[in-house]
This record gives C-alpha cells, structure tokens and sequence, in this order.
C-alpha cells in the first residue's frame, strides 16, 4: 500500500546530511485497543475508531532519570482545533502509570491520534495543547506523514530481514528468491546487483540504490523530480499525497523530510518537536527516532503517530495467476500472490486460514505469510485430508486488525488414486533400443512428485517427465538396454504412500512393412518389408489373410499371404490400407495395392481328331485328358473374367510334358 523511493546514492547522502536517519531506539509505549469485546495489541490494528478504548503504557526502564510526560491527543481535522477535554496528560514516573497504565477513549469526531512525550516543566502541558490547537494542520500533516513513514520503514525493514536469510550458495537461488521478496514487498530491484560477484550481491540488494524503489507507477516520476527538480517543491508535492489510501502515497523519505520540517517550525525557546517512527511489535511501540532528544531548552518533545481513525481499508490482494491450479499436499506448498505488502511486513492480517469447501466436510489450512517465497504458505505441517473429487476453490480467510477478512480464491487439487491410462495411440509405442516418449492421460498433473519405471529384473529407472497439459504426462523412457516384457510404470503423487502402477509391455523393433499387392479375385497376396516373420495376419473389409511361406529376396522379405475369403470385390486402383497383426499382439498399417482381375475362362467342352491320312494308331489312352501329339485338339471355352471375351486376345496352349 505505502510506496517507498529509496533514493540514488548522491541524494541520499545529501539527505542525511540534512535529516540523520531513524536508527536511534527510542523509549517503548505498550498499547491496547478495546472495541467491544475484543481487545489487540496495537501491532494487529490497522485503524482506530471512536469509542474505542487504548490501554497506554510507558515501558521506560527502572533507571530512567529524566522524567517524562505522555500526553495523548486527538485531532479532528486540520481546520477544527480540538477541544482541551481531548488532551490526556500522564505523569510516566508515578506508581500508577507504571504498573497499571492508562485507559483513554477515542472520542466522537476524532480523525487524528498522537502520543507527545516531552520532558517535564512546570508548563509542558498547557505548551503542547496551545501549539496543537493554535496549528492543529501542522499536527495533522505531521500525524500522516509518521503513520505512512513508519509503515514504509517496516516494510523497508523487512526486505532487508529477508534479503539477509537467502543463502549465497547459488546465484541462481539468490536472484530467484530475491525476486519473490521484491514482489511481496512491491519492491522494484536494482538489476545491475546480479551483475556483481555473488558474495557482493546480498550488500548491492540492501543498499539504498536509484534503481530500488516501490514498484508503483507514480515512483519514476518521483525519482525524475528528485534528480531535476527543488527538493523543497517535491515535498510539497508530496504533502498533498493521500494516507494509506488511493492514490499517490507519501514515500518514506519524503515523509520524513517533510515531518521534520514541519515540527521543526513549531519550535519554541523551551520545546522543540522531533519525529518518531513507530515499529510495533504485538503490544509494543518500539520508536525509532532521527536526532538524540535534548533535555536543555530547547528540549525535545518526541511526536509518535497512531493508527488513522476511520473506516478500515482491507488489503488488495489478488493471486499472481488465477489460472494457476495449486496441489495442496505438494512441498513447499506456496499460494503466490501480489498486491499486499502490508500483509508481508506488518502484523496486521492474522488467523490466516484457506478455507476449502468439500463434498464431505469443509477444510480449513492455516497459512502464514513468507515473502522470501514469494506468497503464503502453510504454517504447519499438513495433515491426512478427506478424499477430494476433481478441482478444488479455496478462499483466503483471516483476520484484519477487528474485521473480518475475505481475500481471493485460489483453484487446488489433491492427488487421487488410479486416474492414468495409457494414450490409445501408445499402447505399442515402447520398443527396445531406442528412446521413446509415452503419453499419459488422467487427472490433474499438479500432485505428481516423480516417475519411474520397473523391468522385469534390474532396479527402476527414474524418468524425465513434464506436462504440457494438466492431465497429460509426458515421459521420457530409455530402452537402448532393455529387453523385451512386461514393465510397470510407477507415478508416485504428493500426500500418497504408495505410487499408481502402469503395466507396460516393452516389444522388439517391430516388423517394417512396405505393402501387400494382389490381383482382385486372387485368394494369395504378397507382403512385402522387413522381419515379416512376426506377422501373424493381415485383416481387411472382413478379409483375413494368414501367412503361407516367407523368402528372402536380396535385403527384404516377401511373405505369401492366403486369403480366408473372397477378394473379388476389391476395388482395383483405390489407395486403402489393411491391418496387420503381430506375433506379440500389436498393430500395425500397410498400404495395400489391388491390381485388375486376372483373367478367367470356363472350358466347356474339348475333343481331339485323329490324322486321317496317317495309319490308325494301335495306342489306346486310359484318360480323356491325354491325347496324342498328332492329334488335333478342338475345345470350346466361355469367359467369365471379362464378361465378353475380346476377338483380339489370343488363348495359348502348351502341352505338359511329364517325365
């Protein structure tokens, strides 16, 4: 929400040279906030209303020797001073403040909340509440400025936490994660630091650079004006900037110049108002202040911000992709998310739960903002969850400051037994000698953990896999060493003991067919290709032919097919393709070719005449079939292939001659 300008090096310097910065631990207040029944630590609440009840309380040590006056003050507006009833004036050092605190009710009409600690003088009081009421927009402003300036520091702070825990033992590691800090945080990285030696890399990431600001679209104009323009008209500029709101927001650095400047106006010969930033932790604010505070006149009168008085503003978060599909019992299950740095660097949200409606009971997941992983995580182990049907809807649940948060949905799966068969066109795909890719459909890919496969004998075989769709797997299987059988895939799945089993079957390099040729009406075919031995048969338009001898002719063979049924029907010239059959049950396609019907005669009726001018021979024949050679044969013959028999072809017979 607040956007942070780290300025460049030059400027930065100049500044604090004019403005030191807030790294002087200041004295602790602890505060409560009570509104109806419920109470927080003043770490969990983004905004204050009227009627609430604040529990205040100095946390200064035993020694302290100095004693200071805590003055709570309520503003209503920069044009309206507050009444004097709205002063709350607490002496630190009595017994009852001590012990026991103060109790103070945000009155009716308040808009602003200060806490004033100023040392004590015979007029400390009546001094402050006259420079609030007589300049009450001063205080105002100032009051803005601290609440988006303390807010900026923390999450300053914490990038430069996160930026410290990331290992340096890859580069790689370090750019990433940096990255997921930088996006949690809306912080805009100097890209130039990954350019550095990786050991320098961690103390590029955490200087104050030009090229590290709050990835907002108003921060490059800022950072122009700053290198071109009259620092005093920037903050001006950011004066009109709006508070924890739409808008263009205070950056931390300005806020501070632009505080300091205005306090610094307000001085007196006895007082003199110095800022503080307020870092709470659970109930405590721990101040952070700018200049070590004078206990001589002037002396220093520390101004600290409490939260703005209003209408809570809950956090924009939204999911980094809502496309993306989560697995709920994956490692490091991270739902990644922009938008919310607060969320991140603050206290604020708290109860995070993912609350996942399910067909049997409903499944609530506490959750805890990581920024070094780029989103929220779980916040404990995860345990045994009912079994799910298909994709899940959660919906980020929790806590922000008093109301109740709703935040995005995210889509999740969970892993489910059984769910993967075999791609149609894979089921012959694993050959020895050879690296092949297999297809798995099923479920949602998200759960997969790994995959291998198990041969017959030998260990398994770990597996590359990805998947270009969420229910598909591709896998990746060597076979250059394996033996043809039966294999099992194994695919193991987060939350799941036991993997989903795949029974393969691994086969020898399959036969190479090249085509069947016939004549339309033949009952043979021949088949011709490579290790036509596995063919088992060849099917087609209720055709079955079946194996009658194999040749070898040169480096192919040539395999007699005999048809189980007529072939008279085939259409000559047609392109078609018939499937072949192996030996080990698969499947393969071969072009076939169907030449035009042979032709066919029917020999209706034949005869012989003797020689009349040759004696009569004294040979009788025993068969009908057998004549002698000086005979005349005479027969008659119908074709039935073609129907009509054309005058031009000629009919040849050849006698056969046997031994």
């Amino acid at each position: 929400m607040m956007m942070l300008l780290l300025f460049g090096s030059l400027t930065w310097t100049g500044m604090r040279a004019a403005e030191p910065a807030f790294d002087l631990a200041g004295p602790k207040v602890d505060v409560h906030v009570k509104r109806g029944e419920m109470t927080l630590p003043i770490g969990q609440v983004p905004y204050l209303l009227p009627g609430d009840r604040l529990w205040i309380h100095p946390d200064l040590p035993e020694s302290q020797s100095a004693h200071y006056v805590l003055i709570v003050a309520f503003l209503r507006g920069a044009t309206n001073p507050p009444p004097l009833d709205w002063f709350t004036r607490v002496e630190t050092w009595s017994r009852e403040a001590r012990e026991e605190g103060v109790f103070v009710n945000i009155p009716e009409e308040a808009q602003q909340a200060l806490v004033f600690l100023a040392p004590e003088t015979g007029g400390d009081f009546s001094t402050l509440t006259k420079a609030v009421r007589g300049r009450p927009g001063a205080f105002v402003r100032a009051t803005q400025d601290l609440q988006a300036a303390s807010l900026d520091r923390m999450r300053l702070d914490a990038y430069l936490a996160a930026v410290k825990t990331i290992p340096l033992t890859d580069p790689r590691v370090l750019k990433e994660r940096a990255e997921l800090v930088a996006r949690s945080l809306s912080v805009k990285l100097d890209q130039q630091c990954f350019d550095k030696p990786v050991e320098q890399q961690p103390a590029c990431l955490g200087q104050l650079s030009t090229g590290m600001v709050m990835d907002d679209s108003n921060a490059q104009s800022l950072v122009n004006q700053l290198a071109s323009g009259d620092t005093l008209n920037l903050v001006n500029q950011l004066s009109y900037s709006g508070m924890a709101g739409g808008g263009a927001y205070s950056p931390y650095f300005g806020a501070i110049v632009d505080t300091a400047k205005i306090l610094s106006s307000l001085h007196t010969a006895h007082f003199q108002y110095i800022p503080a930033l307020a870092l709470p932790t659970k109930d405590t604010l721990n101040l952070r202040l700018n200049m070590p505070p004078s206990f001589r006149d002037p002396k220093s009168v520390v101004v600290v911000a409490l939260p703005p008085i209003g209408a809570s503003r809950l956090p924009l978060l939204h999911p980094l992709n809502p496309a993306q599909s989560y697995c709920v019992q994956a490692p490091g299950f991270v739902l990644a998310t922009e938008g919310a740095p607060l969320l991140y660097s603050t206290s604020l949200a708290y109860d995070l739960t993912l609350h996942i409606e399910n067909k049997t009971a409903p499944i609530d997941l506490p959750l805890r903002a990581d920024p070094t992983q780029g989103g929220l995580g779980l916040a404990g182990p995860l345990a045994p969850l009912p079994p799910t049907e298909g994709e899940l809807t959660g919906v980020l649940r929790g806590k922000w400051g008093f109301d109740d948060w709703e935040g995005p949905r995210f889509r999740l799966r969970t892993a489910q037994v059984g769910k993967w068969a075999l791609a149609s066109s894979d089921q012959t795909a694993l050959v020895v000698g050879r690296e092949d890719e297999l297809h798995i459909e099923g479920q949602n890919s998200q759960c997969v953990d790994r995959l291998q496969i198990r041969f017959s004998s030998g260990d398994p075989v770990k597996l590359a896999w990805k998947s270009p769709r969420p229910e598909t797997l591709d896998v990746v299987i060597p076979m250059k060493d394996a033996a043809p059988g039966p294999a099992t895939l194994e695919i193991y799945q987060f939350g799941l003991k036991q993997p989903d089993a795949l029974p393969l079957n691994a086969y020898a390099e399959a036969a190479s067919l090249d085509r069947l040729s016939l004549s339309a009406g033949d009952k043979d075919a021949l088949l011709k290709g490579t290790r036509l031995d596995d063919v088992a048969k060849v099917e087609m338009n209720g055709i079955t032919w079946t194996p009658a001898g194999l040749t070898r002719v040169q480096d192919a063979d040539q395999l007699t097919m005999t048809a189980s049924g007529s072939t008279s029907n085939l259409d000559p010239g047609k392109r078609t393709f018939a499937k072949v059959l192996l030996r080990d049950g698969r499947q393969l396609k071969v072009a076939v070719d169907v030449a035009t019907a042979r032709p066919q005669v029917e020999l209706l009726s034949k005869a012989s005449q003797e020689d009349t001018t040759a004696a009569p021979s004294v040979v009788h024949l025993g068969s009908a079939d057998d004549f002698l050679l000086q005979d005349r044969l005479v027969f008659f013959l119908r074709s039935r292939v073609p129907a009509n028999f054309p005058r031009n072809e000629k009919v040849e017979v050849a006698a056969v001659v046997s031994s």
